[in-house]
């Protein structure tokens, strides 16, 4: 630390960068973490006894509400309306995994 060179001030615009890209980094955090618990039922439901069909169809669904919840926490953490096509986007580990789970 210099005393001759003092820090510079934060003005309210360096703040608001440092939120947005709070936001950003949380968000992708949590959607990433979220989604890899979607993708992780859906590979156990790929790996499960096809005896069991209807738990293999089960774990389906649920992975595909956790991907619709990885895609809402991210939204929400931006503040935005969770109510929006995007989604759509969190279906599609389920979407995979039912077509892999009933071929």
């Amino acid at each position: 630390m210099d005393p001759n060179a003092p820090r510079k001030q934060t003005t309210p615009e360096d703040l608001e960068r440092l939120q947005r890209v709070q936001r950003w980094v949380m968000s992708v955090l949590a959607a990433a973490t979220i989604l890899h618990l979607a993708l992780g039922l859906v590979i156990a439901a790929v790996l499960v006894d096809p005896e069991y069909q209807s738990s293999r169809i089960g774990l389906c669904v649920v992975g595909g509400a956790f991907g619709v919840i990885a895609v809402a926490a991210a939204f929400a953490i931006h503040r935005r309306s969770i109510l929006t096509p995007w989604l759509l986007a969190g279906l599609i580990p389920s979407v995979v995994g039912l077509v892999l789970v009933l071929r």
